[in-house]
């Protein structure tokens, strides 16, 4: 993998059914980010609404050379309407995955947010467990923030999540 490769790029119709089959497949989507089943066509429908740029969530799709290999997501936040943050998420295709996409892809996610918005925060957060992705994230600047127990419901337990805060003003690698 070649970090100079990988770009974000709105997402295509042509996007929508290897993203909602990724959405669906317990397999594919590795043990910390099946929930369940859910709306096969929500995607569409919202992609139809806004092309997945809406006021409160953007989507990106993660491509090497065009090839689609998963997708990044803001989702605005916040406690006031005038200090919203962005809350960032990544999934990627499993083939994509322990290549350095997802870190790639989360740092040009991180520079778009911080180029063309202007946020003050970026937060993302992980299960406990997901040390991987929490090792991406402290190689991304962020700072560990501390954990939320028992935030959320996946596979017949409650689950902690840790938390991490990049601010546009902290260095980053």
């Amino acid at each position: 993998m070649n970090p100079a490769k990988i770009a974000l790029r709105p997402i295509t119709e042509a996007d929508l059914t290897p993203m909602g089959g990724l959405l669906n497949d317990p397999e594919a989507l590795g043990e910390f980010q099946w929930y369940g089943w859910s709306d096969p066509d929500r995607l569409r429908r919202q992609w139809a609404e806004h092309g997945l740029l809406g006021e409160e969530q953007w989507a990106f799709a993660v491509v090497e050379e065009g090839e689609f290999l998963g997708f990044v997501t803001a989702r605005r936040k916040g406690v006031r309407p005038t200090a919203p943050y962005w809350s960032i998420g990544a999934q990627l295709l499993p083939t994509a995955r322990g290549r350095g996409v997802g870190t790639t892809a989360q740092r040009l996610l991180v520079d778009y947010l911080f180029a063309h918005t202007p946020v003050m925060r970026v937060e993302a957060d992980t299960e406990a467990g997901n040390l991987a992705e929490q090792r991406v994230l402290e190689k991304l600047g962020f700072t560990r923030e501390g954990v939320h127990r028992a935030v959320t419901f996946r596979g017949g337990q409650w689950r902690d999540m840790v938390y991490y805060g990049l601010l546009r003003t902290d260095p980053r690698p």
